[in-house]
């Protein structure tokens, strides 16, 4: 189970923190909409997933505290 939340909190961070690159990007070149999203959805989808592997790390973290 351990190696799955870290696994987990790590591809979620990468994806989370490749979401809001784009979105960035893409938001500060001028345009507002990322295929049929808008950039601020995919901006906070990002930061979802990011957070998403916060908590996932975090569990890890603890779990390996406790032994």
């Amino acid at each position: 189970m351990d190696k799955v939340l870290l696994w987990c909190g790590r591809l979620a961070g990468l994806l989370g923190f490749l979401l809001c690159l784009v979105s960035g990007a893409i938001r500060a070149s001028g345009a507002f909409w990322i295929g049929s999203f808008q950039a601020g959805t995919v901006l906070q989808a990002g930061i979802a997933a990011l957070v998403f592997g916060c908590f996932c790390l975090l569990l890890f973290l603890t779990g390996q505290s406790r032994r």
